[in-house]
């Protein structure tokens, strides 16, 4: 933990490591110091579901809440999407740690059901014939509306690289084919995520883009006036 963490998350270090033993091997807890974002995960108890570490960033998730503000009016959010780091859908919980109405931190509970999942199905395959079975477990459409699970990854490249292919898998064009409006637009939407929060986004967008460092400024100049 490093030396200039507030005091106050410092009481939350013990706390995310009591809430990992007691809620057992299936949840993890992430405890997140926004001093810096690129090296928010100050504390992690059974950090093998998402596969993060100590000096972990932030996700998508949170860059997205910094960007839109919405803390600001809400102390948590509650049961959204996120994938762990073995391909698994997690149930996500986020509480805002604030001092004197300023965001500081963030206490984060993914929790894999996935063994359960496991179990459920087993016990539904004693119980009705095939087809019956395959009827029940077949997996939801999902909507193109629908919001962008939480995904959790090591390193800043590796969350821009996320962001960016995900952009590019929307649009349904390669990089190397993206024309100017495409790739403004692709910047635009980035920009919106709060991907750019991060130290050292530009350069990442950039490489992932196949332009400039300059380019990218010059298309966040546009978008931001």
């Amino acid at each position: 933990m490093p030396d200039t963490t507030n005091a106050l998350l410092r009481q939350y270090v013990k706390l995310t490591e009591f809430l990992g033993a007691a809620l057992g091997p299936d949840y993890e807890v992430a405890l997140h110091d926004l001093t810096d974002k690129n090296r928010s995960i100050i504390a992690i108890a059974n950090g093998y579901i998402s596969g993060r570490e100590l000096g972990a960033p932030l996700t998508n998730m949170a860059l997205s809440v910094l960007k839109d503000e919405s803390y600001e009016w809400q102390d948590y959010r509650l049961h959204y999407s996120g994938v762990s780091a073995a391909g698994n859908p997690l149930r996500s919980s986020t509480m805002f740690i604030k001092e004197n109405g300023k965001l500081i931190g963030m206490l984060c509970i993914n929790f894999d059901d996935s063994r359960f999942q496991s179990f459920a199905r087993q016990v539904l395959t004693l119980c009705h014939p095939n087809q019956f079975f395959q009827a029940l477990t077949q997996p939801e459409e999902t909507s193109e509306d629908a919001p962008r699970p939480e995904t959790f990854r090591n390193s800043t490249e590796a969350v821009a690289q996320d962001a960016i292919v995900h952009e590019l898998n929307r649009l349904g064009v390669p990089a190397e084919r993206l024309t100017s409006e495409e790739r403004l637009q692709i910047i635009a939407a980035l920009e919106e995520s709060g991907l750019f929060l991060l130290k050292g986004a530009v350069k990442d967008v950039a490489a992932g883009l196949g332009c400039s460092q300059a380019s990218v400024y010059r298309y966040l100049s546009q978008i931001r006036n």
